[in-house]
């Protein structure tokens, strides 16, 4: 499953054999194999080191705690689509409860066929088989040679031919139930209970028992979190901007309400206008910091209400919140104070400014590990996000940034001082004051390049400008200069 997912993620493996492995007490243990390295007999179990003595070339891939639940899990809620209930059965098994189901998709066959389909056009390895028991059923799809789907009562029939192993027990207790011969079901399903409790334990009895539909099996079930949303069914068509604000509060009241129930806030939030004509008129806001503030989120709503088109009449109001974030209470304060970015105000000021001039048109950017500058600073996805490090305050860097450099034409004395005037978009600027040169070496573990001699000068009219020349200078040979930012 999860060799799967990585190919999925990674096309080049398709054609590899590679493993997971984890760290067992010092040695590099293979968790899971793609087919390929399988069919050359690498197994989960096996150590690593002995694995690429048996397969020249083999990728061993480091394998990260909690990924194949997370994946099973994932793939179960999407198979909710197929029913209601979804058990997750590790380590690579999802139990699903189809009792009514099979007949919306035109009965078992066509049902079963198209989550296989569905699920193997995504690039999953996929067996599957419905039978009567969870354990019947788990048996045919791991170790079936017949139809997968097995009729009712005829689960004790489908079992017999298969190995003890298909009925979920410990690996002892197959090895045990081998030692003695009994390589089939059918081979002790006969015996008296007492003696099989005896040589094999209760284990061996219930899971039995479970497979056989004697006893009941009970699962957990995958429980889904209610998705952020309200909806407000019209008795008349609405058509007024009065009407569509009346239901934007009313679904924000209820939205906000749930949120503030459980400590959350929305970070973004769509309306959904279904007109009676059958089209769908939409409005979405965002918010720098997670909120439930029913008036704030009302104020950013009214600056769409102008955008939507009622037409003949909205006749159904749906509000969605896609993405929802914890809200941290802010403690109250007896004093006035700059709270800064902690300001309330602060973020709803600037989710009114979104809503306007649009989101992207706002940046704010942390510090971040680099001596280059480009790589210097890192967009902060909100305001909550604190720096890693601190900035730099021994050099000066300008206010402004430009995400590339742009050339421009310099006279400078050689090799080292500063220039004397410089070029920028058809203006020409006398330079009167300049300190420099700062160099600046290019990271090589990321890419290789000329290093890069900074200067900060500033022109006839005070303006400061952070310039430098690219590469050493080499006598005749031509040498560039270029601007990179500008200083308040």
């Amino acid at each position: 499953m999860t060799t799967d997912w990585l190919t999925l993620k990674r096309p080049a493996l398709k054609t590899l054999p590679f493993v997971f492995a984890a760290k067992d007490h010092g040695r590099l243990i293979i968790t899971a194999v793609n087919k390929i390295a399988g069919a050359q007999g690498i197994t989960p179990g096996m150590a690593a080191a002995d694995a690429k003595v048996i397969v020249t070339g083999l990728q061993v891939i480091d394998e990260q705690a909690g990924r194949a639940a997370k994946l099973l899990k994932a793939l179960g809620e999407w198979c909710i689509r197929y029913t209601p209930i979804i058990a997750v059965d590790p380590p690579d098994g999802l139990i699903l409860d189809v009792s009514g189901c099979a007949q919306l998709w035109g009965g078992e066959q066509p049902y079963l066929q198209e989550i296989v389909k569905r699920l193997r056009s995504k690039g999953y390895d996929v067996r599957a088989a419905m039978a009567d028991t969870i354990g019947a059923a788990w048996a045919i799809a791991r170790f079936g040679q017949v139809t997968p789907i097995i009729e009712r009562g005829g689960q004790t029939a489908a079992l017999l031919p298969l190995p003890p192993a298909a009925l979920r027990l410990q690996p002892a207790i197959v090895q045990r139930l081998q030692k003695l011969g009994l390589y089939q079901i059918s081979s002790f399903i006969s015996m008296p209970r007492s003696v099989l409790r005896r040589r094999f334990g209760e284990d061996l009895l219930l899971k039995l028992s479970q497979a056989l539909g004697l006893e009941d099996e009970i699962i957990q079930p995958l429980v889904l979190i209610e998705p952020y949303q309200e909806r407000l069914p019209c008795m008349e068509p609405i058509c007024t901007a009065t009407g569509i604000e009346i239901a934007i509060q009313r679904l924000l009241d209820s939205l906000c309400k749930r949120l503030r129930d459980e400590g959350k806030g929305l970070r973004t939030a769509i309306l959904k206008c279904y007109r009676v004509d059958g089209k769908i008129e939409t409005a979405e806001i965002g918010t720098n910091r997670a909120s439930h503030n029913i008036d704030h989120l009302f104020k950013l709503f009214e600056l769409k209400i102008a955008t939507i088109e009622p037409a003949l009449g909205i006749e159904l109001f749906i509000l969605d919140a896609p993405k929802v974030e914890e809200v941290s209470p802010m403690q109250e304060a007896l004093w006035a104070g700059k709270p800064g970015l902690d300001d309330l105000g602060i973020a709803e000021l600037l989710d009114r400014l979104a809503g306007k001039v649009g989101a992207d048109a706002i940046h704010r950017y942390l510090p971040d590990e680099h001596h280059w500058p480009e790589r210097s600073i890192k967009p902060a996805p909100s305001l909550h996000e604190k720096p890693a490090i601190s900035w730099r305050n021994d050099k000066p860097r300008p206010t402004r940034l430009l995400a590339r450099p742009e050339q421009v034409e310099v006279t400078a004395p050689i090799p080292d001082y500063p220039p004397m005037l410089f070029r920028y978009k058809g203006k020409t600027h006398q330079i009167k004051k300049a300190d420099g040169p700062e160099r600046i070496e290019r990271e090589w573990w990321l890419e290789e390049g000329d290093h890069r001699d900074y200067y900060n000068v500033e022109d006839q009219d005070g303006q400061r400008y952070w310039l430098f020349r690219s590469g050493h200078y080499a006598g005749d040979e031509p040498y560039q200069w270029f601007i990179h930012g500008f200083f308040a």
